[in-house]
């Protein structure tokens, strides 16, 4: 089960995350976001558990628990919504020659 933890100090790393849900069952992967310019946490990370019954369990003990004085929020991770890039619009793409085209004059 995927676990979503937001409101982290921006001093917790993967492995501090780890040892915090460790506790409740065998933790598969456990990883805080950092920001891709900064490299600065974002202040939120995802922890992957096997066992449901278990991953459950430590959703229960540890949302709202206070860990460097800020209190984190931990719930089963939804889906990452699907996006779609590019395209769309029903063909009115601004770069084919049967439209008008892009940047095309009104007079």
């Amino acid at each position: 089960m995927n676990i979503y933890v937001s409101n982290l100090a921006f001093t917790i790393q993967d492995e501090e995350l780890k040892n915090l849900f460790t506790p409740y069952g065998v933790v598969s992967s456990a990883k805080v976001i950092n920001d891709r310019e900064t490299g600065r946490s974002k202040g939120f990370g995802f922890v992957e558990m096997d066992d449901s019954k278990s991953a459950q369990e430590a959703i229960s003990q540890l949302d709202q628990l206070t860990i460097e004085g800020r209190q984190i929020k931990v719930s089963e991770a939804r889906p990452k919504p699907e996006r779609s890039f590019g395209g769309g619009g029903g063909g009115n793409s601004p770069f084919k020659s049967d439209n008008g085209g892009y940047n095309k004059r009104k007079w």
